[in-house]
């Protein structure tokens, strides 16, 4: 799934078309792909024609662009999520159709004339939607990219994520160390911090030098800090490489690929030597995906591992 680099580097790329751009026609070609438009796809073409957009915004792995609306009318946003496959591709009028195009959304822009916005899915788990705006519970942007105290209804539970100017790091280490839950599980929780999916985890607590199965509460304040700078760390480097790209469905606007994959140290390269002591990184089942370590320099906290090791015994 895109994590907050690839969905930031999409923002990025659709700011600069969308803001201020008439949205000229739409056709939805997979009703699945509006599974959050509750009303249904004529009511979403019905809304979005004639409108202007005014910006891209973002937060953690969800993105917007709000939609110019009169006085007298509610604020509204265009959300998108990616899900596994999703992508949205900045298009010249007359290009050959996407393959698995879901969407098409014609725009007229100012400076740059005609665009298309191509939604592109493959597994259709990703979505777009008309999507009320509501105000922030800490009264601070909604994302980033805008300055109004604004938030998609359907993004209001999602926490900051640690890019985001108005995070706090302090209520951040004070609601990771209230958990009684072990460490990555913690980072996975989008309620808590968001954008962050299961390849950074892995890079910022092998950067860390921090077990995944760590126990929140055990942690001290100093090491919760230094972990939120290792997030912060992996996360602008993957930025300024295009995000990860394993294979063709995370692209940019343009459809190129990102290459920080080319950087990872322990993601993905289980049986490999650890870039920092040389034994091998392995891999291990997690919450019904993996976790990539080294386990000498993250070792599995002392507790865990004589349970572990209690119960492997108890089953010879």
């Amino acid at each position: 799934m895109p994590e907050l680099p690839e969905v930031e580097v999409v923002r990025a790329g659709l700011e600069p078309a969308v803001s201020g751009a008439l949205v000229t026609g739409v056709e939805v070609l997979e009703p699945r792909s509006l599974r959050r438009h509750l009303a249904g796809a004529e009511d979403f073409e019905r809304r979005l024609v004639g409108r202007r957009l005014a910006g891209a915004v973002r937060r953690g792995k969800f993105l917007w662009l709000p939609v110019e609306a009169s006085p007298d009318e509610a604020p509204i946003a265009l959300l998108g999520h990616l899900g596994m496959s999703g992508q949205l591709l900045l298009r010249a009028p007359g290009a050959e159709p996407d393959r698995q195009l879901r969407i098409r959304i014609g725009l007229e822009h100012p400076e740059h004339g005609e665009l298309v916005v191509a939604f592109a899915d493959q597994r259709i788990f990703g979505s777009l939607a008309l999507d009320p705006l509501v105000p922030t519970a800490d009264g601070a942007a909604g994302g980033l990219g805008w300055s109004a105290s604004l938030v998609p209804e359907h993004v209001a539970h999602i926490a900051r994520d640690p890019l985001d100017p108005a995070f706090d790091d302090d209520a951040f280490v004070d609601r990771l160390l209230a958990r009684r839950t072990g460490l990555k599980r913690a980072l996975l929780d989008q309620t808590l911090v968001s954008g962050i999916g299961n390849i950074y985890a892995d890079e910022a607590l092998w950067a860390a030098r921090l077990h995944y199965e760590a126990p929140t509460a055990s942690l001290r304040r100093p090491v919760v800090r230094r972990l939120l700078a290792e997030v912060r760390s992996v996360l602008t480097r993957a930025l300024a490489d295009g995000g990860t790209s394993f294979d063709a469905q995370y692209v940019n606007v343009n459809g190129a690929s990102g290459y920080f994959s080319q950087r990872l140290n322990a993601y993905g390269r289980q049986g490999r030597p650890c870039p920092r002591c040389g034994r091998p990184i392995v891999r291990e089942a997690f919450m019904n995906r993996s976790s990539h370590l080294c386990p000498f320099c993250q070792r599995r906290p002392r507790a865990l591992a004589q349970a572990r090791e209690g119960t492997s015994l108890a089953a010879k």
